[in-house]
């Protein structure tokens, strides 16, 4: 599918089998989080527009160049997103950060929204949707409808583990969304987890149950 890139590198596998394990602790698992962010972020902004800019060395002037236009906004959907946002500030320390609240129905398994604030001129920016898990894709596709109606038009969405259902649905409705995955997993099972997945991304990043 165009653009959607699954991850292929072997520090990302390694770590999102780290992940899977019942036994990794809320410690270890948010620290893998933010260290898979890091790698897959590397990785989505390869296509960064660049602009030379006048810099001068100790030895001359020179042009060099340098990240163009509005600071990236970095969007995580509430709560399992907030984890990931570190990992991106890592890299672009400078990017601003919006949040998007979902719930999910507990019958339908359809999204819906209690809280959105984007940054300003949501529009002049490169807009980083981020969520650990790609399920039924109904957030995922919730949450980029919000960033649109918001006038965001160069999007990206970030995801750890996805399953072939939600990441169907996404591209579907968001063909021109470009979508990052860092393993693409087998299925849904009756209650839309992901299988074999790593459970409740929120529950294990944050500690509850």
């Amino acid at each position: 599918m165009e653009n959607v890139y699954i991850m292929e590198h072997p520090l990302i596998q390694h770590k999102i089998s780290m992940l899977r394990d019942k036994n990794t602790g809320t410690n270890e698992f948010r620290k893998l989080v933010e260290e898979i962010a890091v790698l897959m972020a590397y990785e989505a902004f390869r296509d960064l527009p660049m602009e030379d800019v006048e810099v001068e060395t100790p030895i001359e002037t020179c042009q060099t160049p340098f990240i163009a236009g509005k600071k990236l906004a970095v969007v995580p959907v509430l709560r399992a997103g907030l984890g990931m946002v570190n990992g991106i500030l890592t890299l672009v320390p400078s990017a601003k950060v919006g949040h998007v609240g979902l719930y999910r129905d507990p019958v339908t398994h359809e999204p819906h929204e209690y809280y959105c604030k984007l940054p300003e001129s949501i529009d002049e920016r490169i807009s980083v949707i981020v969520d650990p898990m790609l399920a039924t894709g109904g957030s995922a596709e919730a949450a980029v409808d919000y960033v649109k109606k918001q006038g965001g038009r160069s999007i990206k969405f970030m995801c750890i583990i996805a399953a072939p259902e939600g990441l169907e649905r996404l591209h579907k409705a968001h063909p021109d969304v470009q979508i990052y995955c860092g393993h693409l997993d087998r299925c849904l099972n009756d209650h839309a987890y992901i299988c074999p997945g790593l459970g409740d991304a929120g529950d294990r990043i944050f500690g509850t149950k």
